[in-house]
C-alpha cells in the first residue's frame, strides 16, 4: 500500500513537471500573454486588456524566455518587423522591463516631430483628423483628446490621441542606429517610449519578444473592478474580446 502511494505520488510529480516544461515551452516558443498596465496605447490597448504575443514572428533571443537568461547575444531564426507593428520588447535600461509599443522607425532612419506632425526621414507622415474627441487616461489623470489616423509609408494605419488642450513639442531629430528600432505610444501626449533617450531610447533586435497579435480578454480594472461582481456588467467589455492588433 505504502509502495503503490509512493509510485502515485511520483507519476503525479512527473505529469506536473512535463505540464510545467510543455507551457514553459509554449510560453517561450510560440504564444504569451501579456497584461496591458498603462494607458500609453491609448486608444488602441485600454487598461485591463490581455494580450496574446507571437512569439516566433521576430525569431528567438534570450528575452523569449522566462528571466532572460544570458545564453547569446544573437538573434536566431530573425524575422525583420514591419513598420507599424504593436511590438513587446524588454526596454534597454535594464532589459527586464516589458513595454508595449508601435514600430515606427527602422535602421538608419530618422524619426522628428515638427509642429505636431510625425516626419519619418524628413517625409511628413499623412495624419487625418477624425470626428472623435474621447477622454483618455494619463496615470490617475484624464485629458481630452482629439482622435487622427495615421498612415504609414508601408499602408498600415491606425489611430492615435493627441491632448486637445495641448500641442506636441518639436523634437530633436532621432537616428536610429543599425540594428535598432524606434517605438512610440499611440498616446502621444502620455507615453514614456523611444523619444526618451535615457530612459527607453532605440531598442535592439535583441530585446524584441514578440508582436501583439490579439485580445483575448478584456475588463476595466479602474472603474469597475472584477472584484466588485456587482458591477461584473460595467467591468467586462466583452466586444474587445477576440479583436485583432
Amino acid at each position: 500500500m505504502k509502495q503503490k502511494l509512493i509510485h502515485i505520488i511520483i507519476d503525479n510529480i512527473k505529469t506536473l513537471i512535463f505540464a510545467i516544461i510543455i507551457a514553459v515551452l509554449i510560453r517561450s516558443l510560440f504564444f504569451q500573454p501579456f497584461y496591458i498596465p498603462s494607458s500609453s496605447m491609448e486608444p488602441t490597448l485600454l487598461i485591463g486588456d490581455r494580450i496574446f504575443v507571437n512569439k516566433y514572428k521576430y525569431g528567438y533571443s534570450k528575452h523569449s524566455f522566462p528571466f532572460s537568461p544570458n545564453f547569446s547575444d544573437k538573434r536566431f531564426f530573425y524575422k525583420t518587423p514591419q513598420r507599424g507593428d504593436l511590438v513587446v520588447f524588454k526596454t534597454p535600461a535594464d532589459n527586464r522591463t516589458d513595454y508595449i509599443k508601435r514600430l515606427i522607425g527602422l535602421p538608419g532612419e530618422t524619426i522628428q516631430f515638427i509642429n505636431g506632425n510625425l516626419f519619418i526621414n524628413n517625409q511628413k507622415i499623412l495624419k487625418s483628423k477624425t470626428d472623435y474627441n474621447v477622454d483618455v487616461r494619463c496615470g490617475p489623470f484624464k485629458f481630452n483628446t482629439n482622435i487622427f489616423k495615421e498612415t504609414l509609408p508601408n499602408g498600415k494605419s491606425y489611430y492615435v490621441a493627441y491632448n486637445s488642450e495641448t500641442k506636441i513639442e518639436n523634437s530633436d531629430k532621432y537616428v536610429v542606429p543599425d540594428k535598432h528600432y524606434f517605438f512610440i505610444g499611440d498616446n502621444r501626449d502620455c507615453s514614456k517610449d523611444s523619444r526618451f533617450l535615457t530612459s527607453v531610447g532605440y531598442v535592439n533586435q535583441i530585446n524584441l519578444v514578440g508582436r501583439a497579435s490579439f485580445i483575448f480578454f478584456s475588463n476595466d480594472t479602474i472603474t469597475s473592478p472584477l472584484l466588485k461582481f456587482w458591477n461584473i456588467n460595467d467591468s467586462i467589455r466583452i466586444k474587445r474580446f477576440f479583436k485583432k492588433l
